[in-house]
């Protein structure tokens, strides 16, 4: 059975949806990121899945891990809505969008892939390396 919506004719049903509809947060700001992750370090998941971890370092200084990968060191800077990491790999900055949902962070990757991540773990103690000449 279809519902219908019945409103005074001066109201129509697609304005009380879009009033009823939950307004999307505003991105974090680079002073509201970094009060939120500085001296954290968080493993953020895709679609449930680990897909890796960062710490978050004083001084807008993070090591990041890909899941079970070798740890890079670099830095971040808000620019205009998103916040921009650059690593020591020479690879260009990648800038994220990040949202608080639910007391966790979501990122939202702002280029063609739209990747979205979202803390699943947070530590207070360092990103366990890996290192190109770990083993026997």
């Amino acid at each position: 059975m279809m519902k219908t919506c019945v409103l005074p004719r001066f109201l129509p049903c697609a304005a009380l949806l879009a009033l009823a509809a939950p307004a999307l947060a505003d991105p974090l700001s680079g002073e509201e990121f970094g009060a939120y992750a500085t001296g954290k370090t968080l493993t953020f998941a895709e679609d449930g899945q680990p897909y890796g971890a960062e710490q978050y370092l004083p001084g807008n200084r993070v090591r990041w891990a890909f899941d079970q990968d070798t740890c890079k060191e670099g830095f971040w800077y808000e620019k205009e809505s998103n916040i921009c990491f650059v690593y020591e790999d020479g690879t260009e900055p990648q800038c994220w969008q990040f949202f608080v949902e639910s007391d966790k962070l979501k990122a939202v990757f702002q280029g063609d892939s739209g990747t979205e991540l979202y803390e699943a773990w947070t530590s207070d103690g360092p990103l366990a390396c890996m290192g190109p000449q770990v083993g026997v």
